[in-house]
């Protein structure tokens, strides 16, 4: 007998207890009446003979109410072999068992219990936790409705291929379930409203089930592509008891972890003879790296060939302070290439070719005629009909099925035994003009954004520049979209590190950001107390902002910077767009689209949180002791935000 259950028995039996003893006490007076022991009473009668009878019979049995262990214990059980340091929820009823069997027969201990304000939370906390941990996260929710508050968080988290484990409760046998709400609430089929957007899912009918497909389930989402798995838990196996001899029978299979599949080796080997005899070569980064050892790899592979790498931030994959980071000449060097290699693109098609928004709409290629392409990516191996992430159809020259960051490693042993002895030499002076370029992309963006130095409302610039002071000393974390604020980070700090970025969100769901911080700003706390730092547009932060309550319950220390601009700006700008080009106007542009009058006190909200909240700032002057008092804060273990008032990004 283990810790956990002993503590269990032991509490389980203490409840029975109480409930036997309850029973008596809160009897009616009736029957209260009836147990009395008889006084002495000359007119009472004797008892008759059908009185004596029934106290000869045994009594009534009484219905059963407590038990020593549940089906739900031994989820607890299963849950634990696998690597899940925390489970996430808003709280339900069809999960009631699991929580409680989590928190109390499990001691609260791997996975520990994490309260959040809203299943979207849950499930976006999950999203960018493994993004930084490189595993996953659990987050359960409640039945029907929790499944559908969760929707735009799995959607996300399958966009963006990371690995999740959702658990939905739900009572499942119509006979078992409670009168009203649990009707409401439960659902034939506990999956088929995400179907379309998880990796796996399944609705376990015995706990041997159940422990088969959890196992399978994460060992599933771990698999290049990852992606969310889906476990309804039933209601009635986790509240059934569970005695010895049914223990007895029930194992928990192993976990063993799928080896990623590498690219076949002829393929590779015609792409290194490819890459090798280009005379102007690209590569493009996108949803490559998930570890430092493949951003170390690509750096390898683009110093071998001396060629540029164009990284499009759907991760952290190339350094932007080596010379061959050439992002920022994205446009003509495809325009000029004649042989690209994709590594894990999320949209190859547009990649190379790019759409005019215009009332006709146009179709020009970025890249010249004639041009080699080479894929090496997971894309082909998730698809689904309905939802429409898998992009236009390209067909590559080369494409390679598999892991890319698995299939590097052969493709540069085989590019070194393509190559001459001594070295490709003609790929020097290419990489000359490389170092030539980079030379300037700092000095140009200092330039750039001092234009708006002391603009007010503050420029995206600015803030970026006096957050880098604070930060430049620091083991620092960014947790924000990369496309977000004109890319102003990847130009002026060096991202060097795996862990420095964690991409975007992957399905555009607004409300991502402050929920992926959340989790993100977990990992980065349990890998040693990480600085880590959330910027998120006010419109953003306005779908979940009791993130912060969240965080300061919890003890997860992260510095949010609200870039408040007082609109949804981006839907502005399609509104303006549209406005042109039905030559209307643009006065009434924002009508649905900005976010004042009132304006919102950002900082008072956090401090309602429990987390500290500092501004608006907007006098730029001001900026440097905002988020020196904000950076404090998170070295202090808080949870902290700054508001800043600033120009649209």
């Amino acid at each position: 007998m283990t810790e956990s259950e002993s503590t269990a028995l032991h509490r389980r039996r203490f409840l029975k207890g109480v409930v036997i003893a309850g029973g008596a006490t809160i009897a009616s007076p009736a029957a209260v009446q009836a147990q009395a022991p008889d006084k002495p009473n000359g007119n009472a009668s004797p008892p008759t003979a059908a009185a004596k009878a029934n106290e000869r019979e045994t009594p009534q049995e009484a219905d059963r109410l407590t038990t020593e262990k549940t089906g739900s214990d031994f989820m607890v059980d299963v849950c634990k072999t696998l690597s899940l340091d925390y489970m996430a929820a808003c709280p339900g009823s069809t999960f009631r068992a699991m929580q409680e069997s989590f928190i109390n027969y499990g001691q609260n201990k791997r996975p520990e219990w994490l309260t959040c304000m809203h299943e979207e939370v849950a499930v976006g906390m999950a999203h960018g936790y493994a993004k930084v941990a490189g595993k996953p996260m659990a987050a359960i929710v409640h039945g029907t409705v929790g499944t559908q508050h969760a929707a735009m968080g799995i959607y996300n988290a399958y966009c963006d291929r990371v690995p999740i484990m959702v658990f939905a409760g739900n009572a499942g046998a119509l006979d078992e379930r409670r009168p009203g709400v649990e009707w409401f609430h439960s659902v034939q089929d506990g999956a088929a409203t995400v179907r379309d957007f998880v990796k796996w899912d399944d609705y376990p009918m015995s706990l041997q089930h159940f422990a088969e497909s959890t196992v399978r389930g994460y060992a599933l989402a771990c698999a290049q592509p990852p992606g969310p798995v889906f476990i309804t838990a039933d209601t009635k196996l986790q509240e059934g008891p569970l005695d010895e001899r049914d223990q007895r029978k029930l194992t928990i299979p192993r976990l063993v972890k799928p080896s990623q599949a590498a690219g076949d080796a002829n393929a590779v080997r015609e792409a290194a003879k490819m890459l090798v005899a280009a005379e102007a070569p690209v590569i493009i980064a996108d949803r490559y790296a998930r570890s430092q050892q493949g951003m170390d790899d690509l750096v390898t592979l683009a110093e071998l060939l001396q060629a540029p790498v164009v990284d499009n931030r759907s991760r952290m994959n190339m350094p932007n302070t080596h010379y061959l980071c050439q992002s920022e000449r994205a446009g003509g060097l495809i325009a000029q290439a004649d042989c690209i290699l994709s590594l894990e693109p999320v949209d190859l098609y547009g990649q190379l070719n790019v759409m005019r928004d215009q009332l006709e709409r146009t179709v020009s290629s970025k890249a010249k005629k004639g041009v080699k392409v080479i894929s090496i990516s997971t894309h082909d191996l998730l698809v689904h009909s309905n939802y429409q992430d898998f992009q236009r159809y390209v067909g590559a020259d080369i494409n390679i099925t598999a892991d890319a960051q698995t299939t590097l490693p052969s493709l540069i042993e085989a590019i070194r035994r393509e190559m001459p002895p001594g070295g490709n030499k003609s790929a020097e002076p290419r990489g000359q003009k490389m170092r030539d370029a980079f030379n300037g992309f700092a000095d140009r963006a200092r330039a750039e954004a001092a234009l708006a130095w002391d603009a007010t409302p503050i420029s995206s610039a600015r803030m970026y520049m006096e957050l880098w002071e604070q930060l430049k000393k620091e083991d620092w974390a960014l947790m924000s979209d990369g496309d977000f604020s004109s890319g102003w980070p990847h130009r002026l700090w060096p991202m060097d590190k795996h862990y420095r970025f964690i991409g975007g969100s992957g399905g555009y769901g607004v409300g991502y950001q402050p929920v992926a911080a959340l989790g993100a700003a977990l990992a980065h706390r349990d890998a040693g107390g990480r600085v880590a730092v959330s910027i998120t547009g006010d419109g953003e932060f306005n779908m979940a902002p009791h993130t912060l309550w969240t965080a300061a319950h919890h003890g997860i220390p992260y510095l949010t910077i609200i870039q408040n601009n007082r609109a949804y700006h981006q839907e502005v700008m399609h509104v303006q767009r549209m406005a042109n080009r039905h030559n209307r106007g643009l006065r009434n542009v924002p009508i649905g689209t900005t976010i004042d009058n009132p304006n919102i006190d950002y900082a008072r909200i956090a401090q309602g949180y429990g987390a500290v909240g500092i501004g608006p700032v907007s006098d730029p002057n001001d900026l440097p002791e905002a988020i020196r008092k904000g950076v404090a804060a998170v070295k202090a273990g808080q949870p902290a935000l700054i508001d800043v008032v600033m120009q649209p990004r």
